[in-house]
């Protein structure tokens, strides 16, 4: 994969399938010795509701954002790729990776794990990787 890929965005999660997914990214960054952006998208829906009871989940939410971020930063440097960055979103991961902080990023390639949900939920709302795929203006390498 050489491309010339100068700005990849790594959507992690802390799932398996975002694990492999920057793994991969780490590879291709440092072939292509690009700019690796991290991405975390705090999802907003999942805690609308729960933040009625619960005051402190968005913090918490942005802390454990924090965290896993600056591990896969970590990560990253001792891999060897150079240019790290991060970059922590609310809103809906289907639509803010694609839509706006790729453009804000000037991005030429995101990477995604090919999934986190169960089969029920990819049925109802679709995969987050489908959706990048579809709304990207740039390459997107759905990592399985």
């Amino acid at each position: 994969m050489n491309g010339n890929y100068e700005k990849i965005i790594i959507a992690v999660d802390g799932s398996k399938a975002s694990e492999k997914a920057f793994n991969k990214s780490v590879e291709v960054a440092k072939s292509n010795s690009s700019t690796l952006i991290l991405a975390h998208i705090v999802d907003t829906r999942t805690f609308a509701t729960a933040e009625a009871y619960d005051k402190s989940l968005s913090e918490r939410a942005q802390k454990y954002a924090e965290d896993l971020l600056n591990e896969y930063v970590e990560n990253a440097k001792e891999a060897g790729v150079e240019n790290v960055e991060l970059v922590i979103k609310y809103g809906s991961p289907k639509v803010a990776i694609a839509k706006e902080i790729a453009p804000e990023n000037d991005a030429d390639l995101i990477i995604v794990g090919a999934t986190g949900l169960n089969a029920v939920e990819r049925f109802l709302i679709g995969s987050v990787s489908e959706s990048v795929a579809r709304y990207s203006k740039c390459d997107v390498l759905i990592v399985r």
